[in-house]
């Protein structure tokens, strides 16, 4: 899978870390901008496959920068998704009329903002999103949901197509099971650790 370039434009540090953290994990190359004009001026300079775009940065507001990325010709196509606390109806509305591909409200899963991201680069950017993950003789499609062994098809169910996914895209690595319920369940879900 070709590495797609995401730039985010958040002014929370904690949450830069851990968007940073995660979105590296999933094989993405990750740029930051803590201001408006800053993401702006990069966007002249070099245009990222994705943008992570919080409404509220310092300066330029973000709205205002997804208005300016539709209507410049080299960014006009380029997938942007909105992260903000705004969670009403009329702020989603406007984010998404102004032009932004998908709009997530904070607090948001980790998990559910990696499937948006990979379902606006299918959706945008197909050549980005050739999902598929292979170790030894197992294949997982991450797009068809499907998994192979030595050429034979697999049936998972969704939890266990998770569980899978995540512990192939850390080969070698040891998990707790709080880790575990966190990356594939998600954290506002309440399961007992002893289903892992």
């Amino acid at each position: 899978m070709t590495s797609a370039r995401i730039l985010i434009v958040e002014d929370e540090e904690s949450l830069t870390t851990l968007l940073r953290y995660n979105l590296e994990a999933e094989g993405f190359l990750v740029d930051v901008a803590i201001r408006g004009e800053e993401a702006d001026l990069r966007l002249h300079e070099t245009t990222p496959d994705l943008v992570l775009l919080d409404w509220m940065v310092p300066g330029l507001s973000g709205i205002e920068l997804c208005r300016r990325i539709r209507a410049r010709r080299e960014t006009e196509r380029l997938p942007v998704i909105m992260l903000t606390a705004r969670g009403e109806e009329t702020d989603r509305v406007r984010g998404l009329d102004t032009g932004a591909d998908d709009y997530m409200t904070k607090p948001f899963s980790m998990v559910e903002l990696n499937a948006r991201i990979r379902a606006v680069l299918r959706r945008i950017r197909p050549g980005l999103a050739d999902d598929r993950l292979t170790h030894g003789d197992i294949v997982i499609d991450r797009v068809a949901h499907r998994v192979r062994r030595a050429g034979q098809e697999i049936h998972l169910g969704p939890t266990e197509f998770r569980l899978l996914d995540h512990l192939m895209q850390h080969p070698g690595r040891v998990f707790s099971r709080e880790q575990l319920l966190d990356a594939v369940w998600g954290s506002d879900v309440y399961v007992e650790a002893r289903t892992v």
